[in-house]
Parts: structure tokens; sequence; C-alpha cells
């Protein structure tokens, strides 16, 4: 299984992909890798967009990839957030999962991704053979993601406005890039409960990624619940939020491995 390790800006950028080669599958090892088909999920405020550097090196290694824009934000920042609330981003993935005919799926979620994914796992759970939560929240029967964060105040309607591209802690050459693509997200996704039986804990390959340069009390606290339960494998990284753009060779070959 994987081991939970700790692996620094420093060290990545030394060693490469032997950096990530620490998160290993038992022996004997794999001498060829076989094409997966990974479904990634981004997180609130962002969109598809934000996984092109991922999707682009999976895809050079043979693997299906697709990363949706869920509706509302990114791409699909046009449609009314007035018509959009946290299901509604559930079956963006449940539909492309569905009518792409997708099979023994890597899922993967950051961030706001955590409650798309674990929505997604209620109803594909036969269709996922692992799931990957990166830096994400795991919400409970009745939770919204507005009962898993400190906020002071009234959400607000219908749009919740991007926070800048900093509050990510973004690498500094990408953050006005990152910055220029940010869009408001329809503020019912995160303030509707979503039904949770906890079909994703029975899915057989779990990983919790952390990024804790991050603050965020509730990853702190799933990354202790995964990491005391043998069923889930741990990992943490030294960047940014946005693991996906400041480290996405080093998240690809970890995916690879673990996949």
């Amino acid at each position: 299984m994987l081991r939970s390790v700790s692996i620094s800006r420093r060290q990545f950028a030394a060693a490469g992909f032997a950096a990530a080669a620490e998160l290993t599958l038992p022996a004997p090892a794999r001498t060829e890798t076989k094409p997966r088909t990974f479904v990634l999920v981004h997180g609130a405020w962002h969109g598809g967009w934000c996984w092109r550097r991922v999707a682009d090196r999976l895809r050079e290694k043979g693997h299906y990839v697709v990363a949706p824009a869920l509706s509302g934000v990114g791409e699909r920042s046009h449609l009314k957030a007035e018509d959009i609330g946290l299901m509604t981003q559930v079956d963006d993935v449940v539909g492309e999962m569905k009518w792409r005919d997708l099979e023994d799926v890597v899922l993967v979620g950051h961030s706001y991704g955590g409650m798309v994914i674990t929505g997604v796992a209620e109803q594909m759970r036969e269709r996922i053979a692992a799931i990957v939560y990166l830096d994400a929240f795991m919400p409970g029967d009745g939770q919204a993601l507005s009962d898993l964060v400190s906020k002071k105040g009234a959400w607000p309607e219908p749009v919740t406005p991007a926070p800048p591209a900093s509050y990510f802690h973004v690498n500094e050459k990408d953050a006005a890039w990152v910055q220029s693509k940010l869009t408001a997200h329809p503020t019912a996704c995160f303030t509707d409960k979503l039904k949770v039986t906890e079909a994703y804990q029975t899915i057989a390959k779990k990983l919790y990624v952390r990024a804790p340069v991050f603050a965020q009390k509730s990853f702190d606290q799933n990354l202790e619940r995964c990491r005391a339960d043998t069923s889930w494998q741990t990992a943490t990284v030294t960047c940014g939020h946005d693991v996906m753009i400041d480290q996405p060779a080093e998240f690809a070959a970890m995916l690879e491995r673990f996949a």
C-alpha cells in the first residue's frame, strides 16, 4: 500500500519523478502501466482548465482523461447561477460517466470537488475503481460545505465571488494566469446538503492527499481520519492548494502509481 509521506517542494524539484516514486505499490514492481480512465473534478471557482497540465501528462502515458467544467463556473460560467446547486454539479459528472460509458474509473476531486465526488459515488459506485480526495472536503450525511467551514455572515446570493489567486497560495509564476480564470461560483452549491450513505468508503482503493500550506481545519481532520483507517492511503505535499497547477508532473505521477 502507499505510505503516508511528506514531500517538500525542494525534494520534488531535485528528484522529479523519483519523489513521487516514494508512493509505490506493493512488490512485484510493475514494468508497464495499464491504461486507466481518470475523471478529474475541479474545486470551487475553478474549471476544467485547471487540470490541463495533469491531463496532458496522463494522456501522454496512454490514459483516458475527462476533466469536465462544472455547471456555472469556468467554461460553463455563462449558465444561470439561480438554476445550479450541488446536485446539478454532481449530475454533471454522473452524466459524463454515463454518456461516455466510463467504467473502472479513477475519480479525483479537488477541494469543493470532494463534495461532488462524494455525491457521484452515491450514484455510480459500481463504475468507480479508485477515489482520490485532493485537499478536499469529505461531507457526512446531511452536511453542506457551509457546515464544514468557518464563515461569518450570510452566504451571498446567487453567486459567491472568487477569492484572489493568492488565497490558494498559487505559485508566483502562475498567479496572474489563475487570477484571470477564476469565476464566481453558484452559492447553492455551498449551502445545499448532501445525502451520504458513505458509498465512497466501499471503494477498494482510496487516497487522501493534503497540502498543509493551505490552512483548512476540515482538511486536517480528514487527513487524520484517513490515516487512522487502514483502508485508506494518504500523502502530503508541500505546495499551494492548487496542486494540479503547482506540481502537475508530480501529481500525475502520484496518480499513476496509486491507480
